[in-house]
C-alpha cells in the first residue's frame, strides 16, 4: 500500500502536471470507486467545470481543492473564484494516476477518467479496486464524511509530532511499538515499510512494549521517522509491487532499505542476518543484534 512518501510523490506530480486543468468530462468505469456521493451522476455533475486548484495531502489521503469555472475565458489564477468543494482520493493498495496527453483507449483496470477541454486525461488505475474517491461539496465536512480522515493523528513533519507527544500517547500502552506506529490515529501516513525502517534506524526492537521505551529513545525514533520519510520522498517513494508515480516510474527507495524485504540478508551495520516475523498480521523485518 502506498504510504506517506508515495502519496506525497503523487501529490507533487499532480501539482506540477495539472496546471489549469479544468474538468470538462468525467467517465466512471467502476461505480464502487466512488465512495461519496452515493449517486454516481451527482459525483460527475459536481466535478464538471471545476478547476483542480490545489493539491494537499493528509496522511495517505490526497485532497484536491476545487474552484468553479463558469466562463471559458476566466483569467488565471483563480484565488477569488467560488469554491467547489474537494475531491479526496485514497489510493489503497494498488491505485495510481496517469496523465495522458491526447487520450488513448483505457486499460481494463482503469476506474475513473477526468478530461479537460483539450482531451488531456487524468486517469485513475487500480488493479485491485480498493481505492476510493469522494466529492465533498462546499459546506460539508470532510472529516465527518470520511471517518478515516477525521481520526488521523498528527503528521510526522508537524510540530505536534515530537518525543513529548509520543511519550504521552504510549505511556500506558502494552502494544508493540511497531503496532503503535501503524496506528493512523497516533501518527498519520506511516505503514509497514517505514515503521520497519524507522525502528531499525532508531535501534529499537519492533516487539518492545511501547510503554517501556524511554524519552531519549523516543527522541531518536522521532528523528529517524522524519529522516527516513524525507529520504524516501527524495527517492520518489518505494516500489515493491504496484506503486507508480504520475509518469509511470517506480520509486527508488526500495533499493536503499535496510531491513524491509531483506529477510536472510546481512545487516548493513553488523552483518547479522535480517529476520522476519508477523506483528498484528503484518510482516516485520528487523536485526536482532542492532535493535534492542
Amino acid at each position: 500500500m502506498p504510504e506517506l512518501p508515495e502519496v506525497e510523490t503523487v501529490r507533487r506530480g499532480l501539482e506540477q502536471k495539472l496546471n489549469n486543468f479544468i474538468i470538462k468530462k468525467v467517465e466512471v468505469c467502476r461505480d464502487s470507486t466512488i465512495a461519496f456521493p452515493s449517486n454516481k451522476e451527482e459525483f460527475i455533475k459536481g466535478l464538471l467545470n471545476s478547476l483542480i486548484y490545489k493539491w494537499d495531502r493528509r496522511g495517505k489521503y490526497l485532497i484536491a481543492q476545487l474552484k468553479e469555472v463558469q466562463n471559458e475565458n476566466t483569467q488565471f489564477p483563480l484565488e477569488n473564484s467560488q469554491n467547489n468543494g474537494f475531491l479526496v482520493i485514497h489510493l489503497r493498495m494498488t491505485g495510481y494516476f496517469k496523465f495522458i496527453e491526447k487520450s488513448t483507449h483505457p486499460c481494463k483496470h482503469t476506474r475513473i477518467r477526468f478530461f479537460d477541454k483539450n482531451n488531456n486525461e487524468l486517469r485513475y488505475v487500480d488493479v485491485r479496486s480498493f481505492g476510493q474517491m469522494w466529492w465533498i461539496n462546499k459546506g460539508l465536512s470532510r472529516n465527518k464524511i470520511i471517518k478515516g480522515l477525521g481520526s488521523l493523528g498528527p503528521e510526522p513533519f508537524s510540530k505536534d509530532f515530537d518525543a513529548n507527544y509520543l511519550k504521552k500517547v504510549i505511556s500506558k500502552r502494552t502494544k508493540s511499538i511497531k503496532a503503535i506506529l501503524l496506528d493512523q490515529t497516533i501518527v498519520a501516513g506511516i505503514g509497514n515499510i517505514y515503521a520497519d525502517e524507522s525502528l531499525y534506524s532508531a535501534g529499537i526492537s519492533p516487539f518492545r512494549e511501547a510503554r517501556t521505551i524511554k524519552k531519549n529513545e523516543l527522541i531518536k525514533l522521532k528523528e529517524s521517522i522524519v529522516t527516513v520519510l524525507k529520504k524516501s520522498i527524495g527517492s520518489g517513494g518505494t516500489t515493491f509491487s504496484d506503486f507508480r508515480d504520475l509518469e509511470g516510474e517506480n520509486g527508488n527507495f526500495g533499493l536503499q532499505t535496510n531491513v524491509y524485504r531483506r529477510t536472510g540478508k546481512e545487516c548493513r551495520k553488523c552483518g547479522n542476518l535480517i529476520e522476519r516475523q508477523k506483528i498484528t498480521g503484518r510482516s516485520t523485518h528487523w536485526c536482532p543484534k542492532c535493535q534492542k
